[in-house]
């Protein structure tokens, strides 16, 4: 009897019923359009300069920033450009998004809007883990 259980319970585990299919993935939401891009996948070589050259192709380019690491000064892989027209972005993400840049594919989509930042309580007190504190082991 045991056998039977064990074997039927065996048989369960290797069924491919058992197993639930993939979930279909989930498409990231879309940004409104606007004028600003968000630009990712870039190589650590590309420079602000390259990235607003690679996208004036498509329109007039306002302002195009790469961001970058403080020590070391190269890309962190993703930057901004922003254009003077709502249409010129949309041409620029037609244009640019999976193309390549510096031998990396790129992706270009329209930049989410910063969220306004969170309003601190007045009579909060900002908790401090670096200070002297003000428990007792310090003032002897």
């Amino acid at each position: 009897m045991a056998a039977a259980a064990s074997r039927s319970g065996f048989r369960r585990m290797f069924s491919i019923s058992a197993f639930a299919p993939p979930k279909p993935p989930v498409p990231r939401p879309q940004a409104d359009p606007s004028p600003n891009l968000f630009v990712s996948g870039l190589s650590k070589r590309t420079t602000t300069e390259g990235l607003r050259d690679a996208f004036a192709k498509f329109g007039e380019v306002v302002h195009a920033r790469v961001v970058t690491d403080r020590v070391t000064g190269f890309s962190k892989g993703f930057g901004f450009v922003r254009y003077a027209t709502v249409e010129d972005a949309s041409k620029g993400v037609e244009g640019m998004d999976g193309k390549f840049l510096d031998g990396w594919v790129i992706f270009a989509e329209y930049a989410k809007p910063r969220p306004p930042p969170q309003q601190a309580e007045v009579n909060s007190q900002p908790q401090q883990s670096w200070g002297p504190s003000s428990g007792s082991w310090g003032s002897r």
